[in-house]
């Protein structure tokens, strides 16, 4: 069994509501509420469910880019091998996993700043990390910009990112998060703004670099044939939990949460002559679930295939 590179438990964050002339606080909302995950070394994660679920709340907790409010998040320390909580860090063991976790942002057009250079971009995590010298930064610049397609690198170097097409954006977004050489990667739906004929030639590319790289990934997405292409299991998010969580094959042929089925059950299909797959709203199987673990809020039913017990009945209806 691999070692799991991070391991999230009872994940929570919640933003104040305020309203009144003194921003008095009347209430919260639970973006993430108590969600638990863990993603071995090599493996991809596909996170799936509508807009507003609380997705990229999740990537940004993850990130420390927003604060969590409640629960661990544990990480695997490359010099040790051991797991470690971000809540013990250091500043230099904590300098050291903001290294060895990335993020690939939804929109390669406001992810690049626009008045520096490629160069200057990709550059910079370099810089901030003082990683050698100056030579050395560049040479890797370009070795990573050859990596991720962008060949003769000297072409792209000196260019701004409106020069660039949206692929190529995304490519050099990409390219900056690899020159880190990172072992976890958080990617926020980074095709969804590509046109489809570059989408697939992206994702090939990410496949391709973690199986080379032993790159791992929480793969964000609200499309289930993207989850299906890229990930070996996917956890489906709704109202700030994750309500189901198996092996990509095994949830989308064998669903059982309410929720998950509907989602299935939306997916368009082109060919009116297929005859795909809808599900009935039937609560009975959960309801079930339910009533049999009254004191567990994830239930394996067999094969790694985990199923919340909460009641999402006056949520779904």
């Amino acid at each position: 069994m691999s070692k799991n590179v991070i391991e999230v438990k009872n994940l929570e964050k919640y933003f104040d509501i305020s309203s009144g002339l003194f921003r008095r606080t009347k209430g919260v909302v639970k973006a993430v509420d108590d969600i638990s995950f863990e993603i071995p070394i090599g493996e991809s994660l596909g996170l799936v469910g509508q807009s507003g679920c609380g997705k990229t709340t999740t990537a940004r907790s993850l990130c420390l880019l927003d604060p969590k409010t409640n629960g661990e998040i544990n990480f695997l320390n490359t010099e040790t091998q051991k797991m470690e909580s971000i809540d013990d860090l250091d500043d230099i063991e904590l300098k050291n996993f903001r290294r060895n976790i990335q993020m690939i942002f939804q929109d390669p057009y406001e992810s690049l700043n626009p008045r520096w250079t490629i160069k200057d971009i990709i550059l910079e995590p370099l810089n901030i990390h003082n990683i050698g010298n100056l030579a050395d930064r560049e040479e890797a610049v370009k070795e990573i910009l050859k990596t991720v397609g962008l060949t003769p690198p000297e072409n792209y170097m000196p260019r701004y990112p409106h020069e660039l097409s949206g692929g190529q954006r995304q490519r050099v977004s990409i390219a900056r998060t690899l020159i880190m050489k990172p072992k976890f990667v958080v990617c926020d739906e980074p095709t969804s703004m590509l046109d489809v004929s570059i989408r697939i030639s992206i994702m090939d590319l990410m496949l391709n670099l973690a199986k080379d790289l032993g790159i791992s990934y929480l793969y964000i997405t609200h499309d289930l044939a993207v989850a299906r292409y890229m990930c070996n299991r996917i956890a489906v998010m709704f109202n700030g939990k994750i309500v189901e969580i198996a092996e990509t094959e095994k949830l989308l042929s064998n669903p059982v949460h309410p929720y998950t089925k509907r989602l299935i059950s939306s997916i368009p299909v082109p060919d009116p002559k297929y005859n795909r797959v809808e599900y009935d709203l039937n609560f009975d199987e959960l309801d079930e679930i339910i009533k049999n673990n009254p004191d567990k809020k994830m239930v394996d039913i067999g094969g790694e295939h985990y199923i919340a017990t909460h009641n999402v009945k006056d949520i779904l209806y």
